[in-house]
């Protein structure tokens, strides 16, 4: 039976003026957008959190963002419960066709000696993206046997990352990858009750993770490389927020780099070092 304070977290109501305090505050620090529609999205969400704070109010809980001890702790507590998470292996195919038929191709033509390939995923949610791009990468390599790569994983949300490096994913997440790629990459759990894969160890080796807000004012990543996967990201940011992102993205991005977007997004008519070579697919100039 649900205790009495329980249903009164349950009963919590995000006002108007609340909710308006929260999107403020959420994108300044986010760059995410909350528009109205929002609010009982963003209300359902953090009841959550209220829980696990023990408060039975939103008041009690603004209150505590904006505190000091708030300021510091509860924005990462935050971004992870506003943070959209969606995403798949293989996702947008087109995409991994090009790398592993164009760019690959030309990357190792271009260069002699231990061919290292570095990409960035940024952006990387559960990190669906980065281990199928170590997929291909690792497919490639077994045909080109002095080529060899390494790949960066980031994103907001600490509870997501933290999926991402564990690496354990729903067997029905990977029901669409072929048997034989499947095989090589994952294991399967032995819970048949509960049926989940996860990504072998020699893969997981080649893919760091790390947290990184795209609203900081210079990002703390000392590389610079050959590939960045930005994808279905900046659709959540207004169009002054996404040209910044990508001008700070493309900093960290070698000259003649490729850059690929989503399929729903565009940077047209934006200040972008980048010219396109096909839909969603970029150069960096």
């Amino acid at each position: 039976m649900i205790d009495s304070r329980l249903n009164e977290i349950f009963k919590a109501q995000l006002t108007e003026s609340e909710f308006n305090k929260l999107s403020r505050f959420i994108y300044k620090e986010s760059g995410i957008k909350m528009p109205p529609v929002k609010r009982i999205m963003l209300q359902s969400r953090l009841q959550k959190r209220l829980r696990e704070l023990n408060m039975t109010n939103f008041k009690d809980y603004i209150d505590y963002v904006f505190s000091k001890d708030g300021l510091n702790v509860e924005i990462i507590h935050m971004l992870d419960v506003v943070s959209t998470n969606k995403t798949d292996f293989f996702r947008e195919p087109v995409h991994f066709n090009f790398l592993s038929e164009t760019v690959l191709p030309e990357f190792v033509n271009k260069q002699s000696g231990v061919r290292n390939i570095k990409v960035w995923s940024a952006g990387c949610s559960s990190g669906e993206e980065p281990y199928t791009l170590a997929i291909v990468l690792s497919e490639f390599a077994e045909k080109n046997p002095r080529f060899d790569y390494s790949i960066i994983g980031t994103d907001i949300s600490t509870q997501i990352l933290q999926k991402a490096v564990d690496a354990v994913y729903k067997e029905e997440r990977v029901a669409n990858i072929p048997f034989e790629i499947k095989r090589k990459y994952f294991l399967r759990s032995k819970d048949r009750a509960n049926p989940t894969v996860k990504v072998i160890g020699d893969l997981r080796k080649k893919v760091r993770f790390g947290r990184l807000n795209f609203m900081d004012s210079t990002y703390s990543i000392p590389d610079t490389f050959d590939v960045i996967f930005c994808r279905n990201v900046l659709i959540y940011f207004d169009r002054e927020t996404q040209e910044k992102v990508i001008q700070k993205l493309c900093n960290n991005l070698k000259p003649g780099g490729y850059f690929f977007l989503g399929h729903s997004e565009s940077i047209m008519n934006m200040d972008a070092p980048l010219r396109q070579v096909k839909p969603t697919i970029f150069q960096r100039i």
